[in-house]
């Protein structure tokens, strides 16, 4: 009940301060499960990809572990069903944490930079949206956010098709390293 209060009134928000303004609306899968990677340059984003028309589905979010700590959000998160990861370390409990989302057919989103880039530029992707990809054998579905420089202008929403990962063997570096780059070039493509 309560994540559908918020992400009703984020919707409500958008509509009335910014233009939505969606390409790609066929690739949104309504069922199923799949991991949401966007690129991440406004505090705004988290609540955008919130407010995507899924139904009654929700989306789980992986948040810097920092965030949980600030009251009220970290409150708000936590009733949100958002989960903390640690960053710039193999978090094993948010990874456990991703997997039973998916393996339970709900929707995980993501920034894979792992923080905003101001710039407005791509950044550097770390590492768990590949592994997460891999290991669950879940599809990505990159999304490309483009913000204007004032409100009452239309917000750029680009949803491309599900990638599928095919990796066999073993998981190493070099193939999270492939992976996290092929992520973020379907990503950069909707820009």
């Amino acid at each position: 009940m309560f994540y559908y209060l918020i992400r009703n009134s984020f919707a409500y928000f958008f509509k009335v301060f910014y233009l939505l303004n969606f390409d790609g609306l066929e690739n949104l899968p309504l069922q199923g499960p799949y991991i949401i990677c966007a690129n991440h340059t406004s505090w705004f984003d988290p609540p955008l990809v919130g407010s995507l028309p899924l139904k009654e589905r929700k989306i789980y979010f992986m948040a810097k572990e920092e965030l949980f700590k600030i009251f009220p959000l970290g409150f708000i998160l936590k009733k949100l069903e958002a989960f903390p990861v640690k960053r710039n370390i193999a978090d094993r409990k948010a990874i456990r944490r991703a997997l039973q989302v998916l393996s339970a057919g709900g929707i995980l989103g993501l920034f894979p930079e792992g923080t905003r880039m101001r710039t407005g530029e791509l950044g550097k992707p770390h590492h768990g949206a590949a592994l997460i990809a891999l290991k669950s054998k879940k599809p990505v579905l990159p999304i490309a956010i483009k913000w204007p420089p004032r409100i009452f202008q239309p917000v750029k929403i680009n949803i491309g098709p599900l990638i599928y990962f095919e990796e066999g063997g073993k998981i190493k570096g070099e193939v999270l390293e492939k992976i996290s780059l092929q992520i973020m070039a379907e990503i950069k493509k909707l820009l």
